[in-house]
Order: C-alpha cells, then sequence, then structure tokens
C-alpha cells in the first residue's frame, strides 16, 4: 500500500487536503479488500463443510469423554456448577450442557 502520509505533511493548503483525502480512499479500499477476502473464504469454508458432511466426511470434534465422566462424578458428588467447572478444568457452560446431555438435574449454582 503507498502511504502518502509524508507528503501530506510536508505540504499545506489544499495538497496536503487532497493527499489525505486519497491516503483515507486508499485506507478503506484496503479494509473492504480485506473483508470480501475473508467473506469469501468463510463462505467457502462453509460450503466445503457442508459437503464434506453430506459425504459422511466431516463429523466434527470428538467428545472428551473423560472430562465428561469428571463432570458427572463431581456433580453427583454435590458439588455446584461453579465448583465442578472450577475442579475439572472447563467452563460453567460446559458443565451445563453436559448434564444436559446426561439429563443430570441441576442444583443452583453458587
Amino acid at each position: 500500500m503507498v502511504d502518502l502520509s509524508e507528503l501530506a505533511t510536508a505540504t499545506e493548503g489544499v495538497p496536503k487536503i487532497v493527499l489525505q483525502a486519497v491516503q483515507d480512499m486508499l485506507l478503506k479500499l484496503a479494509l473492504q479488500i480485506a473483508r470480501d477476502d475473508y467473506e469469501d473464504r468463510r463462505e467457502r469454508q462453509r460450503q466445503g463443510i457442508e459437503l464434506a458432511k453430506a459425504a459422511g466426511r466431516y463429523a466434527g470434534r470428538k467428545t472428551d469423554t473423560l472430562m465428561h465422566e469428571r463432570i458427572l462424578a463431581l456433580r453427583s458428588g454435590g458439588n455446584s456448577i461453579a465448583e465442578t467447572a472450577k475442579l475439572a478444568g472447563c467452563s460453567t457452560s460446559q458443565v451445563k450442557r453436559v448434564c444436559a446431555m446426561e439429563k443430570t438435574p441441576l442444583a443452583p449454582s453458587t
């Protein structure tokens, strides 16, 4: 990208205003191109995942069964959601998700 800021600081009056406007325009153009490229890559990735799922080659991340067992054991031991998350080394939302998957009743969290 061309940097016109040095030229703009060296000039005064109308040329300075024009150079600053051109510099701003170039920056906005570069940002828009980068954003469009990002969105295109995300869309292509989404399409690839859909094709892989349809072909049965994409299943996502495997479940961490050891973590789930640890969470369920801690919850059945009477620990709160927050205590379970801290002891298991995960988030409270993961504790809630695992308990919901296993239909374990959630005690009020503290």
